[in-house]
């Protein structure tokens, strides 16, 4: 595959159609949620001219096709005892805690500005 900056945006919404296939084929209403969204995020955009715009909405488009693949092969890995799906079950765990802590923190501070 061409690096982000030398896909076309018509290119990279096909892309990104043949993923949501991938992922929710049929007309179920996963796959036409998942179809409209891109879909309105791509009318959006549509009358973009910004060409620093454009490569950075053109970025979000390819780290999105590749964090779901990532994702998925953790979960295929997961499944078969490999390494990477703990490895992303670690992190998200640590996150989690990470977002409790915050949350109690700015809690405790609300609490103490009364």
């Amino acid at each position: 595959m061409s690096a982000p900056t030398q896909r076309t945006s018509i290119q990279l919404y096909r892309d990104l159609l043949r993923l949501l296939a991938h992922i929710a084929p049929g007309t179920s209403p996963k796959s036409v949620a998942l179809r409209t969204t891109v879909r309105a995020q791509f009318e959006n955009s549509r009358n973009e001219e910004d060409p620093a715009k454009i490569e950075a909405l053109k970025s979000n488009a390819v780290r999105a096709l590749s964090n779901y693949m990532l994702y998925q092969g953790g979960v295929q890995d997961k499944k078969k005892g490999g390494k990477l799906g703990a490895a992303m079950d670690n992190y998200h765990e640590r996150s989690v805690q990470g977002m409790q802590r915050n949350g109690n923190d700015s809690d405790d501070k609300k609490g103490a500005a009364r």
